[in-house]
């Protein structure tokens, strides 16, 4: 594989050129990474939200055709697009506290960045709700005023159809605490597997360029058919988005009981699929396709801090390739994937 860099085609100046050298350090790459991950929580919250702000307000206000079910799952599927294409190459792309904390379970995942990852997806959570608020302010204004009028604020605010529900999850009301918590496993649960489907790297049938698509329309599929008995799916954005709320409407914003769920199942829910789908379904003796080889290829050779390896590729009298760098040390494929971890 002839190795051609971005640099050598697309040279950066001035400023972007140092600051790339600062940016690969230990000292400055870890923000690096954390930004690229709340950046990510960012867009795909920023664009879920809007939508349902559309949703709402449209159905308070007897506005037609703003808003829809089918519209929000689209929004939150191409609001993962854009995060997984932006931000992926940078962080790895968990975009998800459960995916990182699986992360650190099956592939050794370094807790401390997996901390400081979840910190980031929060926050980048927090910040789109709050903007999505400041740019739907007036409409969600007169919502509410329109609730006030008819005497239904306070049924209403904090619920999935309230002013409150754009930002904050909130299970329907008289709903059995049970059967939500089941709702959300089995959907987390489904999901999970999606993911990890995604990131084996033997899926002939999801290569890489795929695996995008696929993880933005599961969790599309998922929001089509199980958002309405309540569902979060991510807690970077339900907590992001309970916080938001909390910081304008007080505690009463917080969700009750029901905020646990919300926050907590996505994380038993993964780690048994990931569980499921590494006994139950992967297999080491299958063959990373082309597609997957060159993928890791583009993720090995990365280099850094002004480094520039001679990559070499050598086969072995059993007909198998392992790679190394220029000094001779191994390097397994698998460490390429540190940079390919997908939400």
């Amino acid at each position: 594989m002839n190795i051609v860099y971005s640099g050598d085609v697309l040279p950066r100046r001035g400023f972007f050129k140092s600051w790339e050298r600062t940016r690969h350090s230990r000292e400055v790459h870890w923000f690096v990474e954390c930004f690229a991950e709340a950046l990510g929580v960012f867009l795909y919250t920023w664009a879920g939200v809007g939508a349902t702000a559309a949703f709402v307000v449209g159905n308070i206000l007897g506005l037609e055709n703003v808003g829809s079910v089918l519209g929000i799952g689209f929004a939150y599927a191409f609001g993962i697009l854009l995060a997984l294409g932006i931000c992926s190459a940078t962080s790895g792309g968990h975009f998800n506290p459960c995916v990182s904390i699986t992360q650190v379970v099956f592939r050794g995942f370094p807790p401390l960045k997996a901390a400081r990852y979840i910190v980031f997806q929060i926050l980048g959570g927090y910040i789109a709700c709050l903007l999505v608020y400041a740019q739907w302010r007036d409409m969600i204004l007169a919502a509410e005023a329109a609730l006030t009028a008819a005497g239904r604020l306070e049924e209403v605010q904090f619920t999935a159809m309230g002013t409150g529900g754009i930002l904050a999850l909130y299970a329907p009301p008289g709903a059995h605490l049970g059967l939500t918590f089941v709702n959300e496993f089995v959907t987390d649960f489904v999901l999970a597997l999606a993911i990890w489907a995604c990131l084996d790297p033997t899926n002939a049938l999801v290569p890489p360029q795929a695996a995008p698509w696929v993880i933005s329309f599961a969790y599309a599929m998922a929001i089509w058919g199980f958002a309405t008995p309540g569902l979060a799916a991510n807690a970077a954005r339900d907590l992001g988005g309970r916080f938001a709320a909390m910081s304008l409407y007080g505690t009463k914003a917080s969700g009750g009981a029901y905020a646990a769920i919300a926050a907590l199942t996505s994380i038993p829910a993964t780690l048994l699929a990931a569980f499921t789908y590494e006994t139950m379904l992967m297999d080491s003796d299958r063959v990373l396709p082309r597609a997957t080889l060159e993928f890791l290829a583009v993720h090995k050779h990365h280099r850094r801090q002004g480094e520039e390896p001679e990559a070499e590729n050598h086969s072995h009298s059993d007909g198998k390739s392992s790679y190394t760098n220029g000094s001779g040390a191994g390097k397994p494929h698998i460490e390429a994937l540190e940079h390919t971890q997908r939400v």
